[in-house]
């Protein structure tokens, strides 16, 4: 694309995370002139995924901005008239903070496994707040490993299916495992662990696992898709029904997660959530089957019995469960694996609610109310870029904003000034909460959200298969923490290579991430050791490779918390802690019908059929057809 952009539109939208990607779809639909601007080299911003070199490479550059900051080519001071002011906007991204690397396998690299850098760091030397200290030097479990990062580049993945049936499409595990061992050897580069491949269940009985090495990591990179936010989706989550609504489902493809897991009594669990689960669980008495199921089926329509908990209301229900006659084990799985929630931090109201919800999700595509996107969560915002394309939308990766330009007299917004000094006109200007100065938000108070990204050798609850999808929430052990998500991904979800897993843990902030989480990782995995110290260990899943940071939560911030913005402009807020995407969804509908009150939010595509291309050419109505779409093609 050109330097030079067009400098009419109707929304200039900054930042391309899931509620920005979700209102510039919504926009360019309804007909808007949309301009959809990034700063960085990459869709989704902190939604984004990455393979394992890119991952990396974004961690060196992310380090990078955080010393330098970044330069302008032009200064806009100088293109600022005497009727206008000036909001600046952030030269550097700070949602990011307590960055820590470890890597636990063999470092010894082939010869052609090309490098960027070395990445060794004392762990004595690890920053204690925003990265200050060069990634170059980050931090591993022993001062005589190195790690090695290679050059990335974006690998395309296209999973757009224009003959689909289905408004969705959930693939089962053999089917993605026939697409992986058919599709993938064409690039997949070949080590010696994958001679010695055998069966499940040969694996099942073997003490000695597979030895996998860095250098084996970086050669199966580009099989891995790591999210800098883990989330699941709802199957009647609002999400879900926006993807099948607006037709965005056809640019992706799901998985349904396999396993709801606990961590009761020191030991992983799974959880039975179905009717069918519940009967067919050998850890469950009858008697404490019938309570459970008692209780579900009250769970589904708590509304109409408000006498049942009307004086617990307001008190952690926690406490109300106890009133249920269930066992203290059906207590535990009801608290922290269906209602998802914690003892100190859940009142019964909002507890009856989760369950509900959980429970109104299941056997809708599979056992357990989740699905997972194929490649991980960064694309589901680029699908909703890729609508508002289609729909005329202009997008622009590596375009710095540098400020908002506002009407004295007016007080309103109208326009931008990017990195290369071009003004840039708009009625209205959505700018993601990351891009705004320390000056503006200068009275936010903000949350933080602790998150590891672990690879595995094996899962931490073990099966005859060994293409599970997992969710294991960990209790808070000491007052004032928060309860761990773990959530497993198998390399069916394209999100890892074979052999190994990719865990995402995430919980909101009392410390740093590392401080908030590894004792949680050190209960279900071990570290990597070439010499297996003992039969306990070794049962263990083996930790190869973690990263540990802190991520700003900016959700659930009012606007009248930020200092001087003018009523044109809107603010997105970043990633939440939750486990779905409610809260990106309700706040892209409630800011897109405040700006256009009159406008349907992301209504369904039109049939191709019954698009006429050219306005201006009149044709014959074809007799029995009804409310047929005049679009006119802009040259």
């Amino acid at each position: 694309m050109a330097d030079s952009l067009p400098t009419e539109f109707d929304v200039v939208i900054v930042g391309t995370g899931l509620p920005e990607s979700i209102l510039a779809a919504a926009c360019s639909r309804s007909g808007q002139r949309v301009l959809h601007v990034d700063s960085k080299s990459y869709y989704g911003g902190n939604w984004a995924s990455f393979s394992f070199s890119g991952l990396l490479s974004w961690l060196k550059d992310y380090q990078q901005i955080c010393i330098d900051g970044e330069e302008s080519t032009v200064k806009w001071p100088d293109l600022i008239h005497e009727t206008e002011e000036a909001i600046t906007l952030r030269k550097k991204d700070e949602t990011i903070q307590h960055m820590e690397i470890f890597c636990y396998v063999s470092q010894d690299l082939d010869d052609n496994v090309e490098e960027i850098g070395a990445l060794q760091k004392n762990l004595s030397t690890v920053a204690s707040s925003t990265l200050t200290e060069p990634l170059d030097s980050a931090c591993l479990v022993k001062d005589k490993r190195s790690v090695y990062v290679t050059k990335y580049k974006m690998p395309a993945k296209d999973t757009l299916k224009s003959d689909r049936e289905t408004s969705l499409e959930v693939n089962d595990i053999e089917e993605t495992l026939e697409k992986e061992n058919d599709c993938g050897d064409k690039t997949r580069v070949h080590t010696d662990g994958d001679k010695d491949e055998k069966p499940v269940e040969d694996n099942m009985d073997q003490p000695k696992r597979n030895r996998i090495t860095y250098s084996q990591i970086l050669k199966e990179g580009r099989r891995f898709n790591i999210d800098l936010v883990s989330k699941l989706l709802y199957s009647q989550g609002l999400l879900i029904d926006l993807l099948i609504k607006s037709n965005v489902s056809r640019y992706a493809e799901f998985k349904n997660v396999t396993r709801i897991l606990t961590f009761w009594e020191g030991k992983v669990e799974q959880v039975p959530c179905s009717r069918a689960d519940v009967f067919n669980s050998k850890e469950l008495t009858m008697v404490e089957k019938r309570m459970l199921m008692k209780f579900f089926t009250f769970c589904t329509d708590f509304e109409q019995h408000p006498d049942e908990y009307e004086a617990f209301k307001q008190r952690p229900f926690s406490d109300y469960l106890k009133t249920k006659k269930l066992t203290p084990s059906l207590q535990h799985f009801v608290l922290h694996s269906i209602a998802m929630t914690s003892e100190s931090s859940c009142t019964t109201i909002d507890g009856l609610k989760a369950t509900k919800n959980f429970l109104q999700c299941l056997g809708w595509f599979g056992n357990t109310p989740f699905l997972f996107p194929l490649y991980g969560q960064g694309e589901i915002s680029q699908c909703f870029c890729r609508m508002c394309a289609v729909f005329g939308g202009i997008y622009c990766l590596r375009r710095k904003v540098q400020c908002l330009v506002v009407d004295k007299e007016s007080g309103r917004c109208n326009a931008v000034i990017d990195h290369l000094g071009q003004r840039i006109h708009a009625k209205n200007f959505i700018v993601e909460d990351s891009y705004l100065s320390e000056e503006t938000c200068s009275s936010v108070q903000y949350k933080q959200i602790s998150r590891a990204v672990l690879i595995t050798d094996q899962s931490i609850l073990k099966t005859d298969s060994d293409q599970q999808i997992s969710v294991l929430i960990v209790p808070p052990v000491e007052p004032g923490t928060f309860a761990v998500r773990v959530t497993e991904l198998c390399s069916s979800t394209m999100t890892c290579m074979k052999d190994t897993y990719l865990v995402h843990l995430t919980c909101s902030s009392s410390k740093t991430a590392r401080e908030d989480l590894e004792s949680v990782v050190k209960k279900l995995f071990t570290p990597y050791a070439e010499i297996e110290i003992n039969k306990e260990e070794h049962s263990k899943p083996r930790l190869l490779w973690a990263l540990y940071f802190n991520m700003r939560d900016s959700s659930g911030i009012s606007r009248s918390s930020y200092n001087g913005l003018p009523s044109n402009v809107y603010v997105c807020s970043g990633p939440d802690c939750g486990v779905g995407n409610e809260h990106a969804v309700k706040q892209a509908e409630t800011l897109f019908r405040e700006i256009f009150p009159s406008e349907e939010f992301c209504p369904s595509p039109p049939n191709p059929e019954d698009i006429i291309l050219d306005g201006n050419d009149k044709q014959p109505e074809v007799p029995g057809t009804k409310n047929v779409l005049m679009a006119e093609v802009e040259p």
